[in-house]
């Protein structure tokens, strides 16, 4: 790698509102103080976020890249102009970590192929957070993001995830839009069989942090309100 080029970080940020430093090592505060070039996935949040970490940095002189759904992949190589000119970049994801489940992946792949050095730095990803503390298969597990909106469809989903999960002894996860979390979990403990364990994650690393293990048949009797709040779903049958 030429010792000209600048370096790629990845910067993790807060799942939630909370203080940075609570769950963010020093070494994020320590980057983000030396780095004025950042590929955001919503600007607003971004600066909010650089801000908390360090309020002294002057934000008019930060240059800002918008990497989201809208974003036209042509531009990509625009986005890394900066590190091939010697100069440090951070990617900063709207919440956890950049490239789990977040569009930053696709600069990251763009990076090795241009020999730019990537650096992901220590942070929290509610994916592995909840995967930890569920009690399930810490050996063997996927994530399956967003599972079809479509009622049957979603419902042929769940039972594959399920039969794979027994046939694999593997821990299956999966997200959902945060509005329409209630019904994932009715969904879920009309399809699953009852004794298959189901883990509900939300708000990790929040004061209102739930986590909860246990069979699908229990959660009739002790559901909860996930209603726009992040969650993390994980089944797995034995």
């Amino acid at each position: 790698m030429s010792a000209s080029k600048g370096h790629l970080y990845l910067i993790p940020t807060t799942l939630g509102d909370n203080a940075p430093l609570e769950v963010l090592p020093i070494s994020v505060k320590k980057v983000i103080e030396q780095t004025d070039t950042y590929i955001v996935e919503n600007e607003k949040a971004a600066r909010r976020f650089i801000k908390k970490i360090n309020s002294g940095k002057s934000q008019s002189g930060l240059k800002l890249f918008n990497l989201n759904k809208f974003t036209d992949p042509s531009e990509l190589p625009l986005f890394l102009e900066p590190c091939l000119n010697g100069v440090n970049v951070g990617i900063l994801s709207d919440a956890g970590c950049p490239g789990i489940a977040d569009p930053g992946a696709d600069i990251v792949k763009l990076a090795h192929q241009k020999n730019i050095k990537v650096i992901p730095l220590v942070g929290p990803s509610s994916i592995l957070m909840a995967m930890m503390s569920s009690g399930m298969n810490g050996q063997s597990f996927t994530f399956n993001g967003y599972l079809p909106i479509d009622k049957d469809e979603r419902k042929k989903e769940i039972k594959r995830l399920e039969r794979l999960s027994f046939e694999r002894n593997q821990s299956q996860i999966f997200i959902e839009t945060p509005y329409r979390n209630n019904k994932m979990l009715e969904d879920l403990v009309q399809l699953l069989d009852g004794n298959t364990e189901l883990c509900v994650a939300c708000d990790i690393t929040l004061a209102s942090e739930f986590i909860k293990t246990q069979p699908a048949h229990h959660w009739k009797k002790n559901m909860v309100d996930l209603h726009k709040r992040p969650t993390i779903f994980i089944i797995h049958k034995t």
